[in-house]
This record gives C-alpha cells, sequence and structure tokens, in this order.
C-alpha cells in the first residue's frame, strides 16, 4: 500500500472505503431516479349495503361510493406494459367489494379499516393507499348529498 505524506494506512483505507460508500450511493440515488412513482385512482365505485348505526340502515341498506388511491412504484408496468407487473385495480376493486358485501358495520370507520387491512393483506407493490367512503343520502333528519370518512395508511 503506498502511503502519502503525513497519512498512516488506517487513513488510507478510510478513503478508500469512503469511495465505495460514495459510488455506493450514487448507484443508489440513479435508481432512486429512475423510480416512476404514481398513483392508482378508482373513482365512485358504487355499492348498495346494509351498513349504519341506525337499526333501519341496517335493514333497508342504503347506497355507499367508495374512492381508492393506491400509491405505487410504476416504474416495471410503465417499462413492460404488462399487467403482471402491476398493481392490478381489479383485484383491489373485488376486495373492496367483498369488504362492503361481507358483514354490517356501525361505522365508516369500521369498513375502512377493514378494507384498507385486507388492500395490503392481499396485494403486493402497494406503498401507500387513500381511501374515501361515502354514505349517500344518509337518515339525518334534512336533506344531506353524503356523509364520508377519509382515511389513509403507509
Amino acid at each position: 500500500m503506498l502511503i502519502r505524506d503525513g497519512q498512516n494506512s488506517s487513513s488510507m483505507e478510510y478513503q478508500t472505503g469512503s469511495r465505495y460508500l460514495q459510488t455506493f450511493f450514487v448507484i443508489l440515488t440513479i435508481a432512486e431516479i429512475r423510480k416512476i412513482m404514481g398513483k392508482i385512482i378508482i373513482e365512485e365505485m358504487e355499492f348498495y349495503a346494509f351498513h349504519g348505526h341506525y337499526q333501519e340502515e341496517q335493514i333497508v341498506g342504503n347506497r355507499f361510493l367508495v374512492d381508492l388511491e393506491i400509491e405505487s412504484n410504476l416504474s416495471a408496468p410503465a417499462n413492460s406494459d404488462q399487467l403482471e407487473d402491476a398493481v392490478n385495480y381489479q383485484q383491489a376493486y373485488q376486495i373492496i367489494r367483498k369488504e362492503m358485501r361481507k358483514k354490517k358495520s356501525n361505522l365508516l370507520e369500521n369498513i375502512g379499516k377493514r378494507i384498507l387491512d385486507a388492500l395490503f393483506s392481499e396485494m403486493e407493490g402497494i406503498a401507500r393507499v387513500t381511501l374515501r367512503i361515502r354514505k349517500m343520502h344518509p337518515p339525518m333528519g334534512g336533506p344531506i348529498k353524503s356523509v364520508g370518512v377519509t382515511m389513509s395508511r403507509p
């Protein structure tokens, strides 16, 4: 090993290690720059379901609208143009449909948590999900277009 004036062998090893780390971070940074992050959006999925705090809601039912945003790395599907490389939004719809029909919930928050849990357990490639659930024309004693919740999970 060649040692320059004023340097010992341990400082040279540090410089060599430092160059390695710099190269590693440059490669990592290039990979991160090439990553294409994006959102898959499904709007106003409509379901008739029997959720609500009041007994009448659970007997008569109501219309619900669900909006979904899935954040994901879209690099692979953008390059390959193949469904198997993408987050399949048909699968996401089927999961939401199943959870909306599965069991009655008193609160929209409970439905939302069940949907988020199912999406993350049954699908791959999801970085973050934002879910909006609205109950249309709820029985609140006057004309109301909708009530809803928005929930997110990284």
